[in-house]
This record gives C-alpha cells, structure tokens and sequence, in this order.
C-alpha cells in the first residue's frame, strides 16, 4: 500500500506509543498513558473491524470467581496467589466503574449463583464443605463473607437444591463499555486504526519498527494488549481459548435476574433483559477450542442448547436470536502477564477469561511498565 505524504505525517511519524489491540487492556493502557504524558502520540493498532477477541464478545460478567473456581485454583496455586488474583480482579472492577460510571456500563448488582447439576455430587458436596474456609480467607478483601448458601429461587431444573450466592457480582453491557472506552479514548486524542495486522516488529534499541499490512513505520515504545493472540508475535506462555455464547430472543414473563455459574465456571448464564445469554462448553472439546478461529460447533452449540431446554428454562419456549464466539488467553497459571519483552516492547496478556473484571487494571499496569 502507498501511504500518502498527508498519512505518514499525521499517523506514522513521531509515534512515541504504538499498543496493539483496542480492547479493555489496550484502550485502558493508552488512557494511563496519555494522563502520564499528555503530549505524547499515541497510536492503538487493531486488526478487525473491532476489538477483535473478547472484549465486544464476553457475557459482561462484574465477576471474580465463583465458589468452585477458587477452590479449583487452589489445587494448582498457592493461597496466597489465589487471594492476590481475587484483589486484582476485584480492584480492575472498581477501576473500570470509577473510569465509565455505573449508568454506561448499565451495572446491575443482581448478585451472583453458582448451581450444581445433580450428576455433579462431587463439586456440590466439595464446595459445601470449604465455604466456610474460602470466606475466611478472603474475608479480609471483602470485609464480610462473600459466599452463602441458598435454596433455588428461579425453579431451574435438574440442579441441587442449594446453590452458592455472591453478592458482590454483577452484570454489565458489554457494548456500553467497549463503546465508552473508545469514545473517550478519541476523545483524548489517541489514534485508533482497524483492520491494521501488525505481522513483525523489530527492536531497534532506540525505537521498533513495526510492520502493519505490508509498510512500516518507527514507534518509541511497542505494548501489545493481544491477550488470547499473544502468542501468534511475542511467543509467550499463552494459548488462544475460545468461548462460544448465544442469547435468546426476549423470552415473556422472564424472571431471572443474576449472573449463573455450572460447572466450575464452564458453563455460564445470565439475564440481559428479557433474554437468556448463555455460553461456555470449552472442556466438552479443549483441544478443539484452542483456537483463534471465530467459528462455532455443533457438539458445544447443541450442549448449550441443551442446558437451556433442560435446565435453565424448563417448559418454556424460546428462540435463538445470536451466536458468536470470543477468544480468551489462557495458561498454565492464571496470574496474568505484564511484563517487558526486550528494550522497547512490553505485553499485558493472559487474563484467564477474567477480562472484564482485570482488563482495566491490567491496562493500567501496563502503562507503568515505561
């Protein structure tokens, strides 16, 4: 492609910061630089028409762990790294609602369940028994015990009498946020381009040229926000993990209102008005779901359908009106990565499908790296 003489000065010239990716972690880097240093140009590399992994496609879940979650990260991750993952989920969620306001981001604190399909005896009676335990160790976070049990209220099917309710969780409008985030980002004169594939960067001690399409230019600094496409560039410990979702059409007298857990956190629902969102079954297929592809399957689509006949709205009627999928960035230790690559480029990623709840806080340690 032939950049003009008019494009190269305006957009490619004198780049101090280059963040690629325009979701939640990007966008929340490129604000904290620009409240650090109000002069600079800063330059946002997307490579779709929009946020292009999970940052338009999530459930808008305010959450930061459910129940069975915590006691399943505690098999692979010391207390004390269970709790700090807790804090920082739970930190990002007051930072993203101090920088929106809870009117955009339409925040219903309806609280959050955690339920329990009746074949699933063990995680039932496990969680039951260490309750009691995980609100004494995060109690000091919250102030008061965060989990509680309670009888089903909405006449779910097919689950165990008790479920696991949360108070501190919430919803949001995923489309109000990721809306705000770049309008405000614009607002503040921060560049944002689309469809803009960065394919290689080069250290060059005192500046990196960056390849975007098929021209380059020289950035002072390189930060990649790409989370679940991490690895595609910065070769780090991070594997693509795609969720699919798919919301009904608005369903008469609906009442549920809250955000749902099953299954340890694989499968999850939530009301957003009238309609049902519901997504997950990555562990029906992990292999299979590690990917960047977009697309969805037929064994998870249908399991989710399945759910929602079965369980979730037993005896109702309903119509699939969407379905997407979002990619996630994963590994073998859910603490996420923010760290300096070489002299001038640095990365945020791996956010272990907690973005909403982490992306703001980690955007902002991003920014601190330079």
């Amino acid at each position: 492609m032939q950049l003009s003489y008019w494009e190269i000065k305006n957009w490619f010239s004198n780049v101090d910061y280059t963040i690629v990716g325009s979701g939640i972690v990007g966008l929340h880097c490129a604000l904290n630089l620009r409240e650090r240093f109000p002069k600079s140009k800063i330059l946002v590399l997307e490579k779709g028409i929009l946020p292009q992994g999970a940052s338009t496609k999530n459930a808008g879940f305010a959450c930061f762990g459910s129940l069975s979650e915590i006691i399943d990260d505690l098999k692979s991750h010391t207390e004390e790294e269970v709790i700090q993952l807790i804090q920082k989920r739970w930190e990002g969620l007051q930072l993203l609602r101090k920088r929106l306001g809870d009117n955009t981001l339409d925040f219903k604190p309806y609280g959050g369940y955690e339920l329990f399909l009746k074949e699933d005896e063990t995680t039932y009676t496990e969680c039951l028994q260490k309750l009691p335990f995980i609100n004494e160790i995060i109690k000091p976070l919250f102030k008061t015990d965060v989990f509680t049990k309670e009888v089903d209220r909405f006449n779910f099917k097919g689950i165990h009498d008790y479920s696991i309710f949360n108070p501190f969780e919430a919803q949001i409008d995923t489309g109000n946020m990721m809306q705000s985030l770049l309008k405000e980002a614009v607002s503040k004169d921060i560049l944002i381009l689309n469809q803009a594939t960065v394919t290689s960067f080069a250290d060059k001690n005192n500046s990196v040229e960056v390849v975007v399409n098929d021209f380059s230019f020289l950035t002072n600094k390189l930060l990649f926000a790409t989370n679940g496409f991490a690895a595609q560039l910065t070769n780090n410990a991070v594997k693509p993990a795609r969720a699919q979702v798919l919301i009904t059409e608005p369903i008469p007298n609906l009442d549920i209102r809250g955000t749902f857990h099953l299954d340890k956190g694989y499968y999850y629902f939530r009301n957003f008005e009238d309609r049902i969102l519901l997504g997950g079954g990555r562990n029906l297929d992990f292999e299979g779901e590690t990917t960047t592809d977009l697309s969805q399957t037929e064994i998870i689509q249908n399991r989710l359908e399945t759910l929602l006949k079965e369980v979730i709205l037993p005896g109702k009627d309903f119509t699939i009106a969407h379905r997407w999928s979002g990619i996630m960035g994963v590994g073998s230790h859910k603490k996420p990565i923010v760290s300096q690559l070489s002299e001038n480029v640095y990365c945020g990623v791996r956010l272990g499908g907690m973005g909403v709840a982490i992306g703001s806080l980690i955007g902002k340690e991003l920014a601190e790296l330079i």
